[in-house]
């Protein structure tokens, strides 16, 4: 999809660029989400899902630590160096979310680092569907 959007000239604004909140490297496979989390139905959020996913999480966490960022913020400088239309947009409810999403623009992800995540994220089958409709139609339950 994204070669066409490039060859159109058209941007792309990425859903939920840091997967729920996943991808901030606080939810792991212990996380209990009360029954009116939405992300409680989603398969991709239950616990052997998580557990399977978090060497996406991992991965991050990494290059964040080596970086002196967040998780958050190198999920979402990631999506700002690939390409200079495509345009993450976090939502948030809280103002030092806010300003840890802003510090993103801030990040410098080196092409060394890259092609350490698009490598490693070439190597990761993240389990469980995004949403529960979406299990449905995958599975027939």
């Amino acid at each position: 999809m994204l070669p066409t959007l490039e060859e159109l000239g058209i941007g792309f604004v990425p859903y939920s660029p840091l997967g729920k909140g996943f991808l901030t490297g606080k939810i792991n496979e212990d996380t209990k989400f009360d029954s009116s989390d939405f992300r409680s139905q989603i398969p991709r959020f239950r616990p052997e899902a998580r557990k399977a996913n978090l060497v996406l999480v991992d991965l991050v966490g990494k290059i964040a630590q080596r970086k002196k960022a967040t998780p958050a913020q190198i999920a979402l400088a990631w999506l700002l160096a690939l390409k200079p239309w495509i345009v993450p947009i976090p939502g948030t409810t809280k103002l030092e979310r806010l300003d840890e999403n802003i510090g993103a623009v801030r990040v410098e992800l080196t092409s060394a680092d890259l092609r350490e995540i698009a490598s490693a994220a070439s190597n990761i089958k993240v389990q469980g569907a995004r949403y529960p409709e979406m299990h449905e139609q995958l599975t027939g339950r």
